[in-house]
């Protein structure tokens, strides 16, 4: 399974507006994920957040659904600067011997 990882700054002014807004696309991609999505903000920049999805099996229906989401809530709209989707997995155990 693979696992997302999107980070961003958002524009201070509008920080509640981009809560609600990121809350409802966690919800909206929660069908994607083993695990419930979770958001979170850089310990010494609070505009930075990160959303953390994990457990995706389909990471092109995922990302589909991510790029909708994001334009059909307004997310850009409280965003300074890009998005920046990195998809994980997990690592190959270390062979024995």
């Amino acid at each position: 399974m693979r696992h997302a990882y999107v980070y961003y700054r958002i524009d201070p002014a509008q920080a509640r507006l981009a809560a609600l807004r990121g809350d409802a696309l966690l919800d909206a991609l929660t069908r994607y994920c083993s695990q419930p999505p979770r958001r979170l903000r850089r310990c010494d920049d609070p505009s930075t957040w990160m959303e953390i999805y994990e457990g995706i099996t389909d990471f092109a229906a995922f990302s589909a659904a991510l790029e909708r989401a994001v334009l059909e809530l307004g997310c850009i709209g409280t965003t300074v600067g890009e998005r920046h989707l990195e998809c994980f997995l997990a690592p190959d155990p270390a062979p024995e011997g």
